[in-house]
């Protein structure tokens, strides 16, 4: 049966890494307070457990919870975040500008290339480049050793150059406040 599923949804999949909540960090500043981020592709939640934390109203997606990103959209939201699945990025990145919103993706650097991408691009975009490679967790919960260099493609953020170079800061995860996570 796990055969016929799409990649994206298959346990153990290169779709199937999560983000550590510190690649948070250098973009935190650049998120409005009081608007409401969609976590487009949150698969256990890090990134929205820490937008939880710092206290940002979030609605979780993910084709695993019967919110695909291809045919679902949030009724309110103000900004997309997330780390989009690689063997769907062209895709994503298209239906993201497609959206008009605000967003921020994480890829890696190499997303820069190819044509069909740098059509994308062209609409607007500015960079947050992580200064480490991020440690992914893996689908057996382990840290992974990443051999990629990752940014935050972001768009409508209005960041204060278009390429920041940004240093990676530990951020506290602490208890969650209850309500806060849209269903």
């Amino acid at each position: 049966m796990s055969q016929n599923l799409p990649l994206i949804m298959k346990h153990g999949s290169p779709d199937d890494f999560q983000t550590p909540p510190i690649a948070l960090s250098p973009l935190l500043p650049f998120i409005h307070k009081d608007w409401i981020v969609w976590e487009t592709a949150c698969g256990s939640g890090n990134l929205v457990k820490e937008l939880v934390y710092q206290g940002y109203k979030v609605d979780k997606g993910d084709i695993k919870i019967g919110k695909d990103y291809f045919t679902y959209e949030p009724k309110k939201w103000d900004c997309s975040i997330t780390n989009p699945p690689f063997s769907k990025k062209n895709e994503w990145i298209k239906r993201t500008y497609d959206l008009g919103k605000p967003f921020a993706l994480l890829l890696p650097l190499a997303a820069l290339e190819t044509q069909t991408r740098q059509r994308q691009w062209k609409k607007g975009l500015q960079l947050i480049v992580l200064d480490k490679r991020l440690h992914f967790e893996t689908p057996n919960h382990a840290e992974s050793h990443c051999w990629f260099a990752s940014a935050w493609f972001t768009n409508g953020l209005n960041l204060p150059k278009d390429i920041m170079f940004s240093e990676l800061k530990e951020l506290n995860q602490l208890e969650l406040p209850r309500g806060s996570v849209y269903a």
